[in-house]
Order: C-alpha cells, then structure tokens, then sequence
C-alpha cells in the first residue's frame, strides 16, 4: 500500500543524488574516434537517422550502433542452465578463501610470534604488550601485517601470470570450461586441507594454503565473469530482441539499450546470489560457531563446513552449462603461449579501443586501491576483535544482508529511470575513496580513523550498500567494452586489472608499514590511489562510444571469430616483415 508514496520520494531524490554522476557522464563525451569503419563496410553498423544524430553544426558525423554480431547456432539459455550459473557464485561467496582463511592465517603467525620490544618469547597478546608482534623472516624479523600484505601481494602476482598466459586461451574449444573446474577443484581442496592447522607453529602452512585458496578463488571469479557476456547473448529475451530488430520492429538504439539493460540484469542477478549466499554460510556457521565457541578447532570446522556449501551448490554449473565453444586452437600454437601472443596484439589495438584501455588501466589502479584497503581494513578488524571467527561472521552478516538489498535497490533504480552503467558505476566509486580517506584520518586521532568498534560495523555496513553495486557495474562496464567474441581475452586482462593488480599496493603498503610501525600509514597513498583511478574512469571513458568501438572491432576482426586466427589485412596497418610473420602466426 505504500508502493506509490516510496516511488513519489524516490522520484524526487534520485535525481539529486545521480546529478553528480550524469554531468560527470556527459563531461566524458567525446567526438568518435576516427578508427570507426564506415557504415558501408559493416552491415552490423547503423547509422542514426538525419534528425536524431546526423552532422551538427558541430562538424561531428552520426553515430554508429553497436549492434554486436552471433556468428555461431549457439544454444539458447535455459532456465536451469541460468539457475546452475547464479548457484555457482552463490556458492564462490569467498567467505572462505577471502575472509576466513586470512583470519585463521594472521590468527597462527600472531601467535607464533613475538614483541619486539619485549623480545624473543614475549606474547604479542599480553595485556602489556607494545602492540607491535614480529615473526622470524629471511635472517630478521617482520610485521605480521605485513607478512599478510606479502602473501597478497605473492598471490596477486601469480594471479597476474595465470591471467597473461592462459586468460586469452580460455577463448578457444572448450578450455574455459575446463580452467574454470581446474581451478574450482583446487580451491576447494585448500580449503579442505585447512583443517590441519591446529597449531601457531604451523603458520607457514596456513600461509601456502590461504595462497592457494586465494588465487585459485579469484582465478574462478574472473573466468566465471567471462561466461556472462555470452550468456547474455543467448537467453531467450536477448534472441527476441535480436529477432525484432533483424525484422525492422525495434530501432537499432532501442536494441542497444535493451542488450545492455541484459547484460545488467545476469550481472545483477549473480551479483545477488553471491550475497545471499554470503547470507547462509555466515547464518550457518553459527550453528558451529555459537555452541562450539570453546573448541580450539571450531575454526577449522567452520571452514570446511563454507567449503561444502560451495560445493553442494557449485557442482551444477559443470553438470549444466550448455556448451559454446570457441574457435579450434590454431596450428603451431600452444594453450601456454597463445595467450602472450594474443594480448600483445590486443594492446597494438590501443588506438582502435581507447575507452576500452582506458578503462583497463584505470581500473587496474582503482581496484588495487580498493582490494588493498579492503585486506588493510580487514588487518585493522582482526586485530580490534582478537581473531574472533563469531565477530567477523557477525560482521559479514551486517556486510551481506546490506549487499544484497543495495544489489536489488540499485538494479532497480537503474531498471526504472534506465540510467546508464557508467553512471550507476560512478556513484560506487565516490564511496571507495572515501573509505581510504576514514581511515587516513585515523592517523592523527583515535576517535574516528577504524579505531573503534562502531567504525567496523559501519563499515561493514557502507562496504554493503555501496561495495557490492560496485562489483556487479565494474563487470558490465568490462562486458560493455569488450568486442564481442573475445571475451576471455578482454575478460583476461579485465582480471589483471581486478585481481592482480594489487600485487602493487600489498607491497608498497607493506614497506609502509614497516618502516613507521603503524597500520594506518598505508591509508593516504591508498586514497591517491583511489582518487586518481576514479578522476580518470569519470571524465576520460565513454561507454557509448566505446562500446561502438568494440563492435566495430570486433566485426573488422570476423575471422577471428571462425578460425581463431589474426590476420595483417584485419589490423589494417603497415608492418614489417617479421611483424607480419608474427601476425600470420597469430
């Protein structure tokens, strides 16, 4: 009964509140570039008519719309096949490999170590303990923060050459598929094997599997992302809206809206079952912890307990995913090194897609701001709680049940007013500055600055609301820009800017952190970092244009989509000899 007077409030506000981002939006508008082809030669490219965007009085040509091609009698999506793809990221929640298996980590190397003030033997828990607690390393001591920082930065890195050497082959026959269970089936026997870790001098232990578990972890999210551009493509909406425009029903701008709105919808939707999925493990692994909160393997048990969730629920994505294979392996080529060959042809492309490596590299330092603030918060967290398994799940309850209403909220504000994916996008971004910039205050004062406990529970609460959006635009806008039929590849290097890239802050952080001895140090560069990224993502990528440039690419690119291979006519430049030889390989 109350439906129209929350429409009428939210009629009023969301405007003001998105105005920011859509003058942030418009202010990036820039002429097309001149790589696009002429309409002529792309019978996938549609020229606005004269009165909606012919040749203004500003001298700029009509647009294009980026119709993106289906080359192959690909399966249309089914019901079920839908539902195994949202339950597998219901069960990829990474309340495992991303929250508690750190926690257990830090929790052993804090115990085994010591104060370095009080020296070798002292309890870095002790009432009177300086605050400080160091561990034995290469011939001297380190801060355990800054072991941990070290482990994500080492994992970040090895993220880096699994992405770079087989992201691009994922792209071809069924290999995707299979790297996808290779690396599930890895995860979840790291987290198994956590049950062994019973004791601080087994630290070291802890340390390998939290690696292992954390980059196969967030291998899976990238090339379970890879999957939804094509599944986007082939649910049976996107097939009929396809139709209608083939038949002349639909205008070629409408069509583009819509394929996007789509694209949206799955990215929300995943988005959306992974938090409520985060919901039910942490709900269930109170059933341990509350009546076992004694046991001093209640921890391990916890964890084996998150990783069965996942499998009961990840296990159906492989039994029915329909398959969509890509082009056969060129002769010559090798699964291993196909990859490099193809990435550094993709960025020989710059010019062609400049908002789409624009973006890549932008992102590249916005989430290693934000995956790097997110382990430093989550440092600062373990160490106010104790290592607490109850707290945290507390905590992530907060974090998890404000996700998912912030998911639904803001897909369906986008749905409703179709507000463009940049815009949505760029209202997350203003939040994951501003998370650095509270914990840089915390520099100067104890009051505010995650000192406190209220601070982590509203963090955990803002990270919600506005943190999970976050996720689910940052891959639409990857799927936006992305030519359609190398999604692996894009996708590929969309995880080198995601995931691995943090193989940089870690480090630097770290280093922070232990020349000064405080935590909160390392907040400040993060803020830059943050800053910057955003500043560049809002005024210098257009996804309209982009997305047409992508198109346009990707059809000047067709035979790629039959055979797998480049070609010198295809790139459209001048070469040498022994780049041309290179390109024939390819």
């Amino acid at each position: 009964s109350c439906g129209p007077e929350v429409l009428k409030l939210l009629d009023a506000f969301v405007p003001l509140w998105l105005l920011f981002a859509q003058l942030l939006d418009k202010m990036s508008r820039q002429p097309l570039p001149e790589n696009i082809p002429d309409v002529t030669s792309n019978p996938l490219a549609v020229m606005d008519s004269a009165e909606g965007s012919g040749k203004g009085d500003s001298g700029l040509e009509a647009e294009v719309v980026a119709i993106a091609p289906v080359r192959r009698d690909e399966p249309i999506v089914t019901r079920r096949e839908l539902w195994s793809y949202y339950l597998y990221y219901n069960g990829d929640n990474g309340v495992g490999p991303n929250g508690y298996s750190m926690t257990l980590f830090q929790s052993l190397a804090t115990a085994a170590g010591f104060d370095p003030v009080k020296g070798p033997g002292s309890d870095c828990s002790a009432a009177d303990a300086s605050g400080q607690c160091v561990l034995p390393w290469a011939g001297g001591t380190k801060a355990v923060s800054s072991v941990v920082l070290v482990a994500n930065g080492v994992s970040f890195a090895v993220m880096t050459l699994i992405f770079t050497t087989i992201g691009s082959a994922a792209d071809y026959g069924g290999f995707g598929r299979w790297l996808l269970l290779i690396l599930t089936v890895i995860c979840w026997g790291a987290q198994f094997a956590s049950m062994s870790l019973t004791s601080p001098d087994r630290w070291s232990a802890a340390m390998a599997l939290y690696m292992i578990g954390f980059i196969s972890y967030g291998a899976t999210l990238v090339f379970y992302a890879a999957v939804f551009p094509r599944l986007a493509r082939n649910t049976p909406h996107a097939r009929s809206l396809r139709e209608k425009y083939e038949s002349g029903e639909i205008p070629a701008e409408e069509y583009e809206v819509e394929e996007s709105l789509e694209k949206n919808r799955i990215s929300n939707i995943s988005t959306m079952h992974s938090n409520i999925g985060y919901i039910f493990t942490l709900a269930l692994n109170l059933s341990l912890l509350l009546p076992r909160m004694n046991d001093p393997k209640v921890n391990n048990y916890v964890l084996v307990l998150t990783n069965g969730y996942w499998v009961l629920l990840g296990i159906w994505w492989f039994i029915f995913q329909q398959p969509r294979p890509g082009p056969s392996l060129p002769k010559g080529e090798h699964y291993l090194t196909i990859g490099w060959k193809q990435i550094w042809v993709a960025f020989k492309q710059y010019k062609k897609l400049p908002y789409t490596f624009t973006y890549l590299i932008a992102f590249f330092l916005l989430a290693d701001g934000l995956n790097t603030t997110g382990t430093l918060v989550s440092i600062c967290q373990n160490d106010k709680f104790h290592f607490s398994f109850l707290q945290n799940t507390y905590l992530g309850l907060a974090q998890a049940i404000t996700s998912t209403i912030s998911t639904l909220g803001f897909w369906y504000i986008q749905k409703y007013w179709k507000i463009p994916t940049k815009t949505m996008f760029t209202i997350t971004n203003v939040v994951t500055i501003f998370i650095p910039l509270w914990g840089m205050i915390g520099i100067w004062t104890t009051k505010f600055g995650f000192h406190n406990v209220w601070e982590f529970w509203a963090y955990n609460v803002v990270f919600g609301l506005f943190q999970a959006p976050y996720y689910a635009f940052s891959q639409t806008m990857m799927a936006e820009l992305t030519p359609p039929g190398f999604d692996n590849m894009f996708f590929g290097l969309f995880g080198l800017s995601n995931r691995a890239s943090s193989m940089i802050g870690p480090n630097v952080i770290q280093a922070i952190i232990d020349r000064s001895g405080d935590n909160w140090k390392g907040f400040p560069f993060l803020f830059a970092l943050c800053l910057c990224a955003s500043i560049v993502i809002w005024f210098g990528v257009d996804v309209t244009t982009g997305r047409r440039d992508a198109v346009a690419w990707a059809e000047k690119h067709r035979s790629y989509a039959e055979t797998g291979v480049f070609t010198s006519e295809e790139d459209g430049v001048s070469a040498s000899a022994e780049d041309s030889n290179l390109k024939k390989k390819l």
